[in-house]
């Protein structure tokens, strides 16, 4: 599940270089695996266009333009750039091919079955202009499949940012590790289906790009957290499984929390109370069953429910409203020590004040999980570091997560999540369909049910938004907020059954 950076995989590349094993060597290795994704792709005798670049990627094209003329498909070559001017590897492997070479600017493309993309790799370090931009504009007009080698041409490996213009691929095929670029967006919807294919490069030249990755970055799955996912015993009952409570908002303002008290004890709480002030218990009480309810209006009265340590997990933010009462509650609730999720209008009221709320979590070393979308982020997070607008997701989930001393979910559709540590995760199991009214509020739900069964705050967090995602999938079309914990008794079966046997 580790993402390597542009940098760690050059890293990869050298060590395995100096440990023996050539750089045709691995070229011969990915171009073969190009090769081998292309003809799962193409029609018997079908026809396709590689269009090769000027570096070690455009290597990559010529040898699988190679070996699928040895498989008997017709093959077309361009080339952007002059051939004399290949270098190293991708010169040696522009010698082996024997067929014609072709002017990538100089012609319409021919028919084809499928176009390979071998032009730029996850390196680029500018802008397309010129003859490229034409190019990578024309593949994109001509409607024909793509299969992309490393990234989609004009993709930053390292960001997901387009530069310029970008390939749309229906599949990329990438060497060794996934890239940060492959999952965070626009980079991911650029990808199609990802196929990730070993090259022979070994274990030491792995371990050397993991190494030249610090902190680590992952894509998010269960490999991640399984080690820390709850598992029941003989001996486990309710009490055994965390007591989670649920901060509501007041009267007409209640349904976040309950979805989120919802979300909380389908992901296996063993308790889950909603707080709720006098003016909302009737409302709360007509719809809660299984969820228990507690008056609590104001910051003492919190204080007051919190002398019961049993309750080991306080969510507050959907529906509670923002202001100077909210920041009083959270300041209880993080002072307790418990573990904590932040969410909605708790963020809201910190707007521009981040070091407070860092503060208030620290005073009570509180296990804090903040989950802001896009919104949210920017208005906490204002005038920090974490701000940036220079910065890629990635680095501004973990300066945020710094700042705040607490894990940072900064959701969307390639949610990132960051812990103080520098610890990193990009979530691309999800679907569109999540981004309905009440989705975020179920998922700081899982979140704190996850954490009152003893999961630690990064771990619990990745493994929410994964079962959050997973539920979306299995949903599709037609989602509502209120499905997504229903949704969760398949969901965590089918987890139970296949990645944490």
């Amino acid at each position: 599940m580790r993402l390597l950076t542009v940098a760690a995989m050059r890293r990869v590349d050298e060590t395995a270089i100096n440990g023996g094993i050539s750089g045709l060597t691995l070229m011969e290795a990915a171009g073969a695996a190009v090769a081998a994704r292309a003809a799962a792709r193409l029609p018997e005798g079908g026809r396709v266009v590689v269009l090769c670049g000027p570096g070690n990627n455009g290597g990559d094209g010529f040898v699988a333009a190679r070996k699928l003329t040895e498989r008997g498909y017709a093959v077309d070559l361009f080339l952007l750039g002059d051939r004399v001017a290949l270098k190293g590897d991708a010169a040696l492997a522009a010698r082996a091919w024997t067929g014609p070479v072709q002017g990538a600017g100089h012609a319409a493309l021919p028919p084809c079955d499928l176009v390979i993309d071998a032009l730029f790799g996850a390196g680029l370090s500018r802008d397309l202009d010129g003859p490229a931009r034409a190019l990578v504009e024309a593949v994109n007009a001509s409607g024909r499949p793509v299969l992309a080698v490393d990234v989609p041409s004009g993709l930053d490996g390292d960001t997901g940012a387009v530069r310029g213009v970008a390939i749309r691929a229906v599949e990329t095929v990438t060497f060794v590790a996934f890239k940060p670029g492959h999952v965070l967006q626009p980079g991911r919807g650029l990808c199609g289906h990802l196929h990730l294919a070993d090259i022979g490069a070994g274990d030491a030249a792995l371990e050397a790009g993991l190494a030249a990755c610090t902190p680590p970055l992952y894509r998010n799955g269960p490999t991640l957290w399984a080690h820390t996912f709850p598992r029941l015993t003989g001996e486990s009952h309710k009490y055994t499984r965390g007591h989670a409570l649920v901060l509501s908002g007041p009267a007409t303002k209640t349904g976040a929390a309950r979805l989120a008290a919802r979300g909380a004890l389908r992901a296996g709480a063993g308790l889950v109370t909603v707080a709720s002030p006098d003016s909302a218990l009737a409302e709360n009480a007509a719809h809660l069953t299984a969820i228990m309810l507690r008056p609590s209006e104001t910051a003492d009265d919190l204080d007051d429910l919190l002398t019961d340590e049993r309750l080991n997990v306080v969510l507050a933010g959907p529906g509670l409203g923002t202001g100077e009462a909210t920041r009083e509650r959270v300041a209880v609730a993080a002072a307790a020590g418990r573990g904590l999720v932040l969410d909605a209008d708790a963020l809201t009221s910190f707007a521009g004040q981040a070091p407070l709320l860092a503060a208030h979590i620290a005073d009570g070393q509180a296990r804090a999980v903040l989950t802001p979308h896009a919104g949210e982020f920017a208005r906490l997070f204002s005038g920090t570091e974490a701000a940036a607008e220079e910065a890629d997701k990635v680095a501004r989930t973990r300066a945020a997560a710094a700042l705040a001393g607490a894990v940072v979910v900064l959701k969307g559709a390639d949610t990132v999540i960051a812990s103080p540590d520098g610890r990193a995760a990009i979530n691309d199991h999800g679907s569109p369909y999540l981004g309905t009214a009440g989705s975020g509020d179920v998922l700081g739900g899982l979140i704190a049910g996850l954490l009152a069964q003893g999961m630690p705050p990064f771990e619990a967090a990745a493994a929410g938004v994964w079962l959050h995602g997973d539920a979306g999938l299995r949903h599709g079309p037609g989602l509502i907020a209120e499905d997504i914990p229903e949704l969760m008794p398949a969901v965590l079966r089918d987890l139970s059954e296949a990645a944490l046997r």
